[in-house]
């Protein structure tokens, strides 16, 4: 059964869920990426070392990532409004509970289960595929970018508020108001509700349906298709590199001596720039292949490091290398969903993206983790920043052979 959209009725429409998945995702990426601002309150609270934290921190990336194939097909059957409820209301709960827990296996269960599952279940698979169901082939780039532009934005608002609590009430109180704040999210359940299936929405550039596959058959045919693996493994380095960024930020700059006031703004400005980009790459994806601009955005985040790796450590180039990073941080997101969708339809797209962010975040454990166990054994980050340059370099290659076309699957209805 499907749904038909006309008029004012479908412009309205596609706005409310335009808004309710963007501000699903600004709350929840907003959440995620200023945990890092925690590091040390908790280091200090438990007395475990940075090394123990970034653990339960690379779990909650992996988790993250693991939780949204099938959260994903679970929005592909009964809509996403039931699986972000579940989602948010997981997120607030691991924030109220985390100031309580002092062993590393209570960090990795508040941080690493409980915040980082209801974040995944929320997060970008189901966001992108209620949108990508709602909307014709022609509006989708631009709708992954508002989408996408919504995390960031979450990211820019959220870290200078982190920041003085931190200094203010203290970390007790930060964590208990991003709890709250995650339940601000909740009416956004009600309006993804029952986009199970997908839209055929009229006007110039509806496509035909396509008869969908089941779940089973959509991952198999998938896993043997060549650009779906390569965009998979390119995803990877993304994953490293944001995770690097979102646990260890703050720490690289304490290790420039700069101060923690520069620690929050350089999240901020990670967050207020990726809207840039967020929003850039919804536009570039309309006029050049989402492969080239993946290639494109991995060589700038090599370089972009590479420079910084030799500039002096002063608040302005700290500042200015967030604004970079921001630009290029969550960017990939986009054409990635895009590719999956193009390859595959959008019945199955919220599984099969999850399983693509699966490897997004087995390279965020990593990157979490290894920032964590390279700086406990060198007091420095410098070859975290070698690592990530290296795999950008990979990425950047990885993705020129991808095919933009669909493989042969179902027929058309």
């Amino acid at each position: 059964m499907t749904t038909t959209f006309t008029g004012p009725s479908r412009s309205f429409a596609v706005w409310l869920i335009l808004l309710a998945s963007a501000g699903t995702f600004a709350v929840t990426m907003g959440s995620r990426q200023t945990m890092g601002l925690f590091m040390s309150p908790l280091n200090t609270q438990t007395g475990l070392g940075i090394a123990n934290i970034s653990l339960a921190f690379a779990v909650g990336q992996l988790w993250w990532g693991l939780t949204q194939p099938f959260a994903g097909a679970v929005a592909d059957k009964v809509g996403a409004g039931r699986v972000v409820l579940l989602g948010v209301f997981l997120v607030a709960l691991g924030s109220f509970l985390t100031p309580y827990m002092t062993s590393l296996w209570g960090l990795i269960f508040t941080i690493g289960i409980l915040s980082a599952g209801g974040a995944g279940m929320a997060g970008p698979s189901v966001l992108m595929a209620a949108t990508n169901r709602l909307l014709p082939p022609d509006k989708r780039a631009m709708a992954a970018g508002i989408v996408n532009a919504g995390g960031s934005f979450g990211q820019f608002l959220f870290a200078p508020i982190v920041g003085l609590l931190l200094a203010g009430p203290g970390w007790v109180a930060a964590l208990h108001a991003l709890g709250v704040i995650a339940l601000l999210a909740l009416p956004a359940a009600w309006v993804l509700k029952g986009n199970a299936k997908p839209a055929v929405v009229s006007g110039s550039g509806a496509a035909a349906p396509i008869a969908p596959l089941s779940s089973g058959q959509a991952l198999r045919q998938a896993l043997r298709t060549p650009s779906f693996v390569l965009l998979a493994l390119g995803f990877f380095v993304c994953g490293f590199h944001v995770a690097f960024l979102g646990t260890h930020l703050p720490g690289v700059v304490a290790s420039c001596g700069l101060s923690t006031t520069v620690a929050s703004w350089s999240i901020a400005l990670l967050g207020l720039f990726n809207i840039v980009g967020s929003l850039g790459i919804g536009w570039a994806m309309t006029r050049w292949r989402s492969k080239s601009l993946l290639s494109l955005i991995y060589t700038l985040r090599g370089i972009a490091v590479l420079v910084f790796v030799f500039a002096p450590k002063t608040p302005t180039v700290m500042l200015v290398f967030a604004a970079v990073m921001g630009i290029t941080f969550l960017s990939t997101v986009p054409p990635t969903a895009g590719l999956v969708a193009k390859l595959f339809g959008t019945s199955n797209m919220a599984m099969l993206f999850g399983v693509v962010m699966v490897t997004h975040q087995l390279g965020g454990f990593l990157g979490a983790y290894l920032g964590g166990r390279i700086f406990a054994a060198t007091d420095s980050y410098n070859w975290v920043w070698y690592i990530d340059i290296m795999l950008a370099v990979g990425a950047a290659l990885i993705h020129l052979p991808i095919k933009e076309s669909a493989p042969l699957r179902a027929a058309k209805l």
